[in-house]
């Protein structure tokens, strides 16, 4: 009998260098003026902020260069900034939605 093994769940932390997965494309809708994200049989449609995060999350930067970033595009703290980040990407994690 084989053992059916499920994958890790991905912690995002500061130096998780977030991906969006093969599968899932960020677009933006010219039609509507709205991003969104294709996924298989699914299209969701992110917040400003959320779209703000995810256009960064390119694999090469961490999590404290995304908040880097943000910060100085925002003029806001990276401690606040950086506590919204990582909730949003874990929550994106937590369905599949971002890799590590």
């Amino acid at each position: 009998m084989s053992e059916i093994t499920t994958p890790a769940r991905l912690i995002v932390g500061r130096e998780t260098r977030p991906h969006l997965p093969a599968y899932l494309k960020l677009r933006h809708d010219a039609g509507r003026d709205r991003w969104i994200l294709l996924a298989p049989e699914r299209v969701l449609t992110p917040d400003q902020t959320a779209v703000a995060v995810l256009k960064l999350c390119d694999g090469k930067r961490s999590v404290d260069d995304i908040v880097a970033v943000l910060a100085t595009e925002y003029s806001a703290l990276a401690d606040v900034i950086r506590a919204d980040v990582l909730d949003l990407l874990q929550g994106l994690a937590d369905k599949g939605y971002i890799k590590g």
